[in-house]
């Protein structure tokens, strides 16, 4: 970073609220504009309107951010702060990046920096916000300059951003002998390892303090100091398949193929009941009442009765490369939220036959299944 004073458009890895921490001491004495989500600005927007907050809903196509960050970087000459992942790391491995990205970072043409950091999301991992006390750093990196911009594809600049996101942070972990010996170290893991990799089981798994099982089967696995799962309980049936998976990411990423496998058959539904609250601005939200969510090989389908007035919203594969979801949201349960330009819809499923993870996986494999059948 030795010479680089800005205006340049920053990059940064988003793992938990300790990000933002970070990334301010980062680059001070410098300050910087942020593209945040619109329940970010809950309750506070006169301050984050202030200190340089861009509005945004997330997974939406919104030409006029564009503009904005380019306000930013040319008029106000400033840095330009944005989270690509547009949601917590679920595993603490990267999210999908949007493929627009490179063309964006392109079409700005100022240098592009790189904050990667390692130790937020062990600290305070999405399904349990219980802070863990443990060591954290980051790396500050410039990837671009404006001349090299003009000379690469967005191609190019999409595949060198991407490898510039790629981390692991329970492999960060082991390698820098990171030992968190916190008693709930596992507890909530069950809200991203959903399906049992034993007897294949979906939402039959359970955690508490430094335990995860499956109530199925009842297969029982122990979270060790550095991050790792080991065996402590044999399953009940050994006449059913035997997965062992010692990495975190491991688990989930066998999630995913289950979920493409159901893809590629075309056999993907899930079908729920939820109830559904808005927020339109950042004044809070709004109940609107009982819903069905339908998400299957055609996307996402909201349909309801609101106020004796007949609601739908779709949102078609290819609108949606992934989405954001929540674990006990204000401790109103799970949810996913939707998106249009004008409103946000938060979602929470009812009953326990359903994940948002599964959907949030289904949503981002939906998607690369539609495009390559599209470009075929």
């Amino acid at each position: 970073m030795e010479g680089v004073k800005g205006p340049y458009l920053l990059l940064c890895t988003h793992m938990a609220f300790l990000d933002f921490k970070v990334t301010t001491a980062a680059l001070f004495p410098h300050r910087a504009s942020y593209v945040v989500a619109i329940d970010g600005f809950l309750y506070r927007e006169w301050l984050l309107r202030n200190a340089g907050g861009i509005c945004k809903r997330k997974f939406t196509n919104d030409i006029q951010l564009i503009r904005q960050i380019r306000h930013v970087l040319v008029k106000q000459k400033t840095v330009l702060a944005l989270y690509p992942e547009a949601r917590y790391s679920l595993v603490g491995t990267n999210a999908v990046l949007p493929d627009s990205l490179g063309k964006m970072a392109k079409l700005l043409g100022f240098p592009v920096v790189m904050l990667n950091m390692h130790g937020h999301y062990l600290n305070s991992p999405c399904w349990n916000l219980t802070k863990r006390g443990n060591r954290i750093e980051a790396d500050m990196t410039l990837l671009y300059t404006s001349e090299e911009l003009a000379t690469s594809s967005a191609k190019e600049i999409n595949s060198v951003i991407k490898e510039a996101f790629t981390y692991d942070e329970y492999r960060w972990q082991k390698d820098n002998g990171i030992v968190i010996n916190h008693p709930k170290r596992a507890e909530g893991l069950h809200k991203v390892l959903y399906q049992c990799p034993h007897c294949l089981t979906e939402y039959e798994m359970e955690s508490k303090g430094t335990h995860l099982w499956c109530n199925h089967c009842k297969k029982r696995w122990e979270m060790s100091v550095l991050g790792e799962l080991s065996s402590v309980c044999m399953a009940t049936d050994e006449s059913t398949l035997f997965t062992e998976f010692t990495h975190i990411p491991s688990w989930y990423e066998f999630e995913r193929e289950q979920v493409r496998k159901e893809i590629a058959e075309g056999s993907y539904h899930c079908e729920v009941v939820a109830l559904v609250e808005a927020l339109p601005n950042a004044k809070g939200y709004i109940p609107l009442g009982e819903a069905k969510l339908t998400h299957s090989m055609q996307g996402f389908l909201l349909e309801a009765v609101f106020d004796s007035e007949a609601f739908s919203l779709a949102k078609p594969v290819l609108s949606m490369y992934s989405c954001h979801i929540e674990f006990d949201y204000f401790g109103k349960g799970d949810c996913i939220d939707l998106s249009t330009l004008n409103d946000t819809y938060y979602i929470y499923p009812q009953g326990k036959d359903f994940s948002v993870t599964k959907m949030a996986l289904a949503t981002e494999e939906l998607y690369e299944h539609e495009k390559r059948l599209s470009t075929s």
